[in-house]
């Protein structure tokens, strides 16, 4: 942890303390609305102690000085391990032992707090996870679904993965009937992963439905593909909801969002991004499921009809969350999460709008009602920010502490 600045100081000369840290005279942003007038924030532990409007004690006090006091922001769509690089045992070892640990470290820097990987090496990243959550190793929250499950020839495995078949049978799960997909949920809910993620487009070949072409700069001519059968579809939400587990699903095209949500899905990663949304009952149907809509400007903005799409479902009160789906390789990690949420206001959404999308609709999609809040008894995930993120989402990199469950984490006065 660094050290103290001049901002936190001892409250031993002024009373006796009452809490261990107080983040004083801030702005609050509590996760869905400012609040009026300055509050101090307590913590002890790692948990919010006290919200109060009145001045508060403790061991040690961070003066914010009338800036802005928010939760951590958290990025609900993230590939962590790099498809590039991590092709066999030596350079997988290679990339945790010299480059995860910086790489985690930039979300911190960035005021991500929490992460959540969907679909990266099922015993890397849960072995992350865990020395995180250990304390050995110094990170962000991690949450993780393990592997993308996919069908026998689907997308990333016959795209990313298409030349790199060591990294295609650790990064994603190949299912071609119901009891593979059924027996690799239960697999991954034995692991304890946080939630499970399907891939709609890209398994099967089905009659009578229109072609997918998945394009990428790295694939010029496209890579034909079809959507996950209905049957394998419904077995892997059935068996991860039998397992207590929410499930997410890859979807692109309206018909694929449509067929996620009525096979029981609870959020779509992309929602409907290569294509306008003309079906107004698709978007009835997601407020009807509750559904979480996960728009990934960052990697889908090239889209002429994403940000479109995006204003539409926000505007008719869908619930949004905040997800980059950045990897290794391209832009920052951290930095890409700011610049989701740049293109989000950009798309027609409010800052306070996207400020709820990457905190408290974040902790709802992540099914962490322990986070995402400024409220007592939640997790000490805070930043204390110089300037009002609620006015201009730009203020996000304008930061000056971010608090990790209670502590210290980054300190740039």
């Amino acid at each position: 942890m660094p050290q103290e600045s001049e901002a936190v100081v001892s409250a031993g000369a002024r009373g006796p303390a009452t809490y261990d840290l107080v983040v004083r005279r801030a702005h609050v942003f509590d996760g869905r609305q400012a609040l009026a007038g300055l509050y101090d924030v307590a913590i002890n532990g790692g948990e919010i102690a006290s919200v109060s409007a009145e001045p508060l004690r403790g061991g040690q006090e961070v003066d914010a000085a009338g800036g802005w006091v928010m939760p951590g922001l958290i990025d609900t769509h993230i590939h962590f391990y790099d498809v590039r690089a991590v092709s066999d045992p030596d350079s997988m070892r290679a990339f945790e032992d010299n480059e995860l640990p910086e790489k985690l470290g930039l979300f911190l820097e960035h005021g991500i707090t929490t992460i959540k990987s969907v679909g990266d090496p099922t015993g890397g990243i849960l072995d992350t996870r865990a020395r995180i959550a250990a304390g050995t190793l110094r990170g962000p929250r991690l949450l993780a679904t393990g592997c993308g499950i996919t069908g026998r020839d689907g997308h990333p495995a016959a795209t990313v993965f298409s030349d790199n078949p060591w990294a295609r049978e650790r990064f994603t799960g190949e299912v071609d009937s119901v009891q593979q997909m059924r027996d690799l949920v239960h697999h991954l809910a034995d692991r304890k992963v946080d939630a499970i993620k399907l891939l709609s487009e890209g398994a099967c070949a089905r009659s009578g439905e229109p072609k997918y072409l998945w394009r990428n700069p790295a694939f010029p001519d496209g890579v034909e593909l079809e959507r996950l059968p209905l049957d394998l579809l419904r077995a892997g939400i059935e068996t991860a909801h039998e397992r207590g587990l929410r499930v997410t699903v890859h979807t692109t095209q309206q018909a694929a969002a449509r067929e996620a949500i009525e096979a029981g899905a609870d959020g779509l990663e992309h929602g409907v991004t290569v294509e306008p949304l003309t079906d107004h009952s698709l978007i009835d149907l997601m407020l009807e499921h509750d559904i979480t809509y996960t728009p990934t400007l960052w990697i889908d903005d090239a889209h002429p009809d994403a940000r479109v799409n995006l204003k539409k479902v926000a505007e008719a009160g869908v619930h949004i969350a905040l997800g980059s789906d950045t990897f290794s390789g391209r832009g920052l990690f951290g930095a890409n999460t700011l610049q989701e949420a740049g293109l989000m206001v950009a798309a027609g959404m409010t800052p306070t709008q996207v400020l709820a999308a990457g905190t408290s609709g974040a902790s709802r999609q992540c099914v962490r009602p322990d986070l995402g809040t400024v409220a007592p008894g939640n997790r000490a995930d805070l930043l204390v920010l110089n300037a009002d993120p609620t006015a201009d989402i730009g203020n996000l990199r304008d930061l000056s502490m971010v608090i990790l469950n209670g502590e210290l984490a980054i300190d740039k006065r």
